[in-house]
């Protein structure tokens, strides 16, 4: 017990002698454990904000039918009329018909009213005396609710961001088939609960919202409230027993309100799983960094540990000695990464609520406090469990050789198991990239796994080869100076190689996203010039889908040729769910190339479909075949096949004559996804750009895009999303710039009197700095090269597993490449500047003194 107690001080005493070092091996624990816990408390945080939310949702609602199916149009009203004549014996006090549906409103300037993606939707207002709770629609003082076609009320978020109040006159487009834009005047404004995050509530009065939004026929849904004496299950019973089985859902309020926190709480799942697993890179790499580390804390405690040994301290004494600094290091790097984590929380939530978001205290758990402190410690500990063991494994009298240094064991071994490794992993690569799927994906996901490894395994063993060829190149102008940083990048390949993984990890998954994404615009790229002959495209707004109506006023637009409207058509065939489209106003193939593999003719017919090559073999549609379609309506619509084209990503999958169209989609509910437009003849591409603009700009959600815009919308959202990937991934990049400055700074330390005795035979300070830049700069490529090469395969093979999925072949991201190696270069630099001063300003006489 005395002798543990004696080293654990010895243990406390090295960490204060070196707080340089414990600072830096804290801060890379630090970057990974703060992320785990912000991830934690901040997702938490805004699900109990929704909740809160949801828990108020649905006021005074004791009972809701909706349709079993959704493709259904609604519940018929006649449900309701049934419902009505049996009040008294069922218990229900009243019956409310909801008619909803989206809408676009203008904003003061005309324009339409950006939500970023939040719902937008048109309503019914319900006075106070009939709606199921008073609190359902509080119009705020100085309003009130709309009586007529022409009013509408709207929520107090959505007016300011729109800039509205009352009395202001605008223009609304209902989306579900409005025949043209309406005027609006806005008489009521609402104070509604949950109304956050951009959405949108347009309210008009029950008459005009029951037109707008239905058949006629039809509700969304039916809300009731019981009667004193019954409770909702009591009440959910009653009703279902009037209604026919397995045709609607008849759920109580709290069901309702819980299946909307299951709904956001799925996504914020999704979302948090995200999180954690770009927290786990930085830690994968942290690991690394810490590893790093310890191992190099060993090699400068060799005598220090020997002398402990030579005085009585056993084996496993020394090595828990090591690993008592590491939980050290580990509670603390997870208590500050804890509290950081929680500063991050509340920055992000701050953000979301500036855009709309819900607030909610922050909700700093046990699961957040136990990740922090658990990651940090565990991740500590784990990576210094090797240089713990490596330390009580070397004889104390050897140990206290000058010469003794830290990775002299031979890498044979680990090498030999890297390359079988490797041929494995490139094996597994290459049989993935030959298939399409999921089965070949996941091949490669494993074979990049095991490259992974491989390269953890090898990457020591190439490291000589390699930097030492770099050090060669780089080095030459620099003379001596170039050939001493190549001598210190090569003299340790452990650290070298484990010093440069940080780098090889994070710019492995920067060139698999680049070459996704890449390929993806590519796709599109391809899909647009090769696959597309129309002039235009007519877009919706915030990728919504525009009104049918929109479809006949181009067509009727002066200098169109051909106009032809691709109608979104959900449907099932053999109780599965299939989506396609209804081509409507004009001919495929008088706007994209239509080559029929297995055709007589390239005229869809008006009663018949066309399918692509790969949706006819995946589904066995074949030319003459009679696919039947259900409808929402429940009619069912057969259809013979007239075709099958040559997959073209423009016409994917399948597509419909406008008399099956008609059929398979009510009216009402017709939208188009997008109108591909072809001028007549002798007319210019700018004359009919400025006519078809013309006549679409009372439409709020109407775009008008030639061929090179509509690519460029398209590659502008996956640049938007790489972006966010990108800067994810800048966690991983700067652990591993801390990485370099790390390994370098103790190397310093560890050859102070190395560096001192050059200084004494007359090396220079700005040579040494010199040197010490250079050897980073080769790590840093090192690293970035194996990165790259690894991403890079990586990525083609990803890409081409997704072919079947309509991804085209692979891009390969030159010109990130390019600007990855470029960059790497210079974060060698970057890293290295403190190192190197710290080097420049040894002093000679002192360091050879230290000796």
């Amino acid at each position: 017990m005395a002798s543990s107690s004696v080293m654990r001080r010895v243990s406390l005493r090295n960490l204060r002698a070196h707080k340089l070092r414990l600072f830096l091996t804290v801060f890379s624990i630090v970057l990974g454990t703060s992320f785990v816990a912000g991830s934690i408390v901040f997702t938490s945080t805004v699900s109990k904000a929704f909740n809160d939310i949801f828990d108020s949702a649905a006021p005074g609602v004791a009972v809701q039918i909706t349709p079993d199916s959704n493709q259904s149009p609604g519940v018929p009203l006649s449900v309701m009329d049934d419902l009505n004549a049996q009040k008294q014996q069922l218990g229900i006090d009243r019956i409310v018909a909801d008619y909803s549906g989206s809408v676009t409103i203008a904003n003061s300037e005309g324009k339409a009213l950006q939500t970023g993606g939040a719902p937008s939707v048109g309503t019914a207002y319900l006075p106070p005396d009939e709606a199921l709770s008073p609190d359902t629609s509080k119009i705020l003082p100085g309003g009130r609710g709309p009586t007529n076609a022409g009013e509408v009320a709207i929520n107090t978020s959505a007016a300011e961001d729109a800039g509205l109040e009352v009395g202001s006159r605008t223009q609304l487009v209902v989306g579900q088939g409005s025949a043209a834009p309406r005027e609006v005047t806005v008489v009521g404004l609402l104070d509604l609960p949950g109304s956050t995050g951009g959405y949108v509530n347009v309210q008009f009065d029950e008459a005009t919202a029951r037109t707008l939004f239905s058949d006629g026929e039809h509700a969304a849904t039916l809300d009731m409230s019981a009667v004193q004496g019954v409770t909702p299950e009591q009440l959910q019973e009653r009703v279902a027993a009037t209604l026919p089985p397995d045709t609607y859902d008849v759920r109580t309020g709290d069901q309702v309100r819980q299946d909307q926190k299951d709904q956001v709480n799925e996504f914020l799942t999704i979302f948090t799983t995200i999180l954690l697993a770009f927290a786990a890179i930085g830690l994968i790499v942290g690991t690394f960094i810490i590893y790093n580390t310890f191992s190099m804390i060993v090699a400068q405690r060799n005598r220090e540990l020997a002398l402990l040994r030579a005085v009585g301290a056993s084996r496993p004494q020394v090595s828990r000695s090591v690993l008592f600094e590491a939980f050290v290091v580990g509670v603390i790097g997870g208590a500050v990464g804890l509290a950081i984590g929680i500063g991050l929380a509340a920055l992000l939530q701050a953000f979301t609520a500036a855009s709309g978001l819900p607030e909610a205290p922050l909700q700093i758990g046990v699961p957040a406090v136990a990740a922090a402190l658990f990651v940090g410690v565990v991740v500590t500990m784990v990576s210094a469990w090797v240089p713990a063991v490596r330390a009580a494994r070397v004889p104390p009298v050897e140990a206290m050789r000058a010469g003794m240094a830290e990775g002299s064991a031979p890498l044979r071994t680990r090498t030999l198991i890297g390359l079988i490794v490797g041929v494995i992993a490139l094996a597994a690569i290459i049989i993935g990239a030959m298939g399409e799927g999921v089965g070949p994906a996941v091949a490669v996901g494993a074979g990049a796994a095991g490259a992974i490894a491989a390269v953890i395994l090898a990457g020591p063993a190439l490291s000589r080869p390699v930097v030492g060829a770099l050090g060669t190149v780089i080095g030459a102008p620099f003379g001596r100076i170039g050939r001493l940083a190549r001598t210190n990048a090569t003299r340790n390949p452990r650290r070298t190689a484990a010093t440069a993984f940080a780098l090889t990890l994070g710019l492995m998954l920067v060139a698999v996203i680049g070459t996704l994404g890449t390929s993806f615009k590519g796709t599109i790229d391809d899909a647009v010039d090769t696959g597309m002959t129309a002039e235009f495209i007519v877009v919706g707004s915030n990728q919504m889908p525009i009104p049918e109506a929109v479809a006949d006023v181009v067509a009727d637009v002066d200098g169109v040729g051909t106009s032809l409207s691709f109608g979104m058509i959900q449907a099932t065939v053999d109780g599965q769910g299939v989506f396609g489209y209804g081509a409507v106003g004009g001919q495929p193939a008088d706007v994209a190339v239509l080559d029929m593999r297995d055709g007589a003719s390239d005229q869809l017919p008006a009663d018949g479909m066309f399918v692509s090559e790969r949706t006819s073999q995946e589904r066995g549609w074949n030319r003459g075949d009679v696919v039947t379609f259900t409808g929402p309506t429940g009619e069912e619509v057969p259809v013979t096949v007239a075709g099958v084209y040559a997959d073209n990503e423009a016409l994917q999958p399948w597509m419909v004559g406008p008399e099956v169209y008609d059929r398979l989609v009510p009216a009402s509910a017709q939208m188009s996804a997008m109108i591909f437009v072809a001028p007549a003849a002798g007319v210019s591409p700018d004359e009919l750009r400025t006519n078809l603009e013309d006549a679409t700009a009372s439409y709020l959600t109407v775009q008008i895009q030639d061929r090179t815009e509509f690519k460029s919308a398209v590659s502008s959202q996956i640049d938007q999303m790489l972006a966010t990937l990108y800067a994810m991934l800048g966690l991983a990049l700067l652990i591993a710039v801390l990485g370099i400055v790390n390994t370098l700074a103790l190397s310093v330390v560890e050859r102070k009197r190395e560096i001192g005795m050059l200084r004494a035979v007359g090396m220079l300070r700005s040579q040494v700095r010199r040197s010490i830049y250079l050897e980073s700069v080769l790590i840093a490529i090192f690293g970035a090269l194996l990165g790259v090469i690894l991403g890079t395969v990586i990525g083609v093979a990803l890409v081409r597993t997704l072919a079947k999925w309509g991804l085209g072949a692979p891009v390969l991201p030159w010109d990130l490449i390019l600007i990855t190696l470029i960059a790497s270069a210079v974060v060698g630099v970057l890293a290295a500047l403190w190192p190197a001063v710290r080097a420049a300003r040894t002093r000679p006489l002192e360091a050879i003194a230290e000796a």
